[in-house]
Parts: structure tokens; sequence; C-alpha cells
């Protein structure tokens, strides 16, 4: 992060190939980019980008999981409710689909993730809902009404078989990092020893 013009973002890139070519190490051209915070850019599967938050004119840098991250697993929803998996239960169903959902929102949790967990169960539980449909499609098809009499929680639209229920992201508590930085040390930052020695 720069305080400062383009060209002091572009002059300190410059300064962290020099640093990094002794190591045998180098930036990725594909991958390195200067960019304004205001656009925003995605590292490890969230997009960091400064945003004004709603309700009011203050702006605030905000970790959101990326687009990407969002399409990777709904893919993976995808495969494992297609037509091939309807040979198993939907106890066995639901079982696999809230593993990955449960696993996908463990890693983003730290983010401003609530949103994007209730767009994947959200995207989820359509897929369900049709994989359901084409299971049992019979001389009659499966309506919604009944689709909720046999296969949800009563009174509810939660799936569930077996004693298992669909949990899907939400059930992960988004837990947000609080700010620590003037406790995490640094080869800059006097120690605490130092300064009392310094001082004495």
């Amino acid at each position: 992060m720069v305080h400062g013009s383009r060209s002091h973002a572009e002059a300190l890139r410059a300064e962290a190939a020099a640093v990094l070519e002794p190591l045998g190490l180098r930036l990725a051209e594909e991958k390195t980019r200067v960019v304004h915070i205001d656009e925003g850019f995605d590292f490890l599967g969230f997009t960091i980008r400064r945003m004004r938050k709603r309700g009011t004119s203050k702006h605030y840098v905000y970790t959101v999981p990326s687009r990407r991250a969002i399409q990777a697993v709904k893919d993976k929803v995808a495969v494992k409710t297609y037509r091939a998996t309807q040979n198993q239960d939907l106890a066995a169903l639901l079982q696999n689909v809230n593993r990955t959902l449960a696993g996908w929102a463990n890693y983003f949790r730290h983010g401003v993730s609530k949103a994007a967990f209730s767009a994947v169960d959200s995207y989820t539980w359509g897929r369900i809902m049709r994989w359901l449909r084409r299971k049992h499609k019979g001389r009659t098809r499966l309506g919604m009404t009944e689709l909720r009499r046999r296969f949800c929680v009563p009174g509810t639209w939660i799936f569930q078989a077996s004693g298992v229920r669909f949990t899907g992201a939400a059930s992960v508590p988004v837990t947000r990092y609080r700010y620590r930085g003037t406790r995490i040390p640094t080869p800059w930052a006097p120690q605490p020893e130092q300064q009392a020695a310094a001082s004495s």
C-alpha cells in the first residue's frame, strides 16, 4: 500500500523487484499490477477494495470473497448435485454439500462475507431442490408443497433427511479480525526492552 501517486507505487515495485532478485525470486508480470484502492484487487481469494459504507458518506476498506472464489464453490456444488449423483440418497448429498460449504466458509469467515454466504446458500438450495425434483420425477411432477412436506423440517424450507439438515455456508459465523497493527512486532519498530534501555 502506498500513500501517494501511481509513480510512487511503480517506483516501490521496482525497489521490491531489486530486493527479490538476489534471492532468485522475481515478480510475476501477469500477477503484479498497480491499482487504486477504490478499484480494488484480488488476493488469495479475497477482493480488497475501498467502498462507501451504506447509509453514510464514509469510506472503508472491505475484504470480501472474490467473484472467482464464489463461482468456484458454486461449480463444486453444481458437480455434487448433477444428474449423475441421483443414485445417492438425500442424507448423503446434504452431508457432502454441508462439508464443502463449511470448509469454504471457514476460509472466508474473517472477511465481510455474510452476503456472499447467503448467496451461495441460496444457489445451493435451488440446486438441491432441482436435484430432488429430478430424482423423484414420475407420472406427476413433484410440486413445491409436496417437496416441502416430504423433505423439509416441518414449518420451514430447510432440507433434511435421516437426521441430516442442510446447514450451508451461513452456519459458519463471520468473525472479523480486529485491527492490531500497532501490536505486531516489526524489525523497524523499537521493542519495549529497547525503549526501557534507552530511557535508563
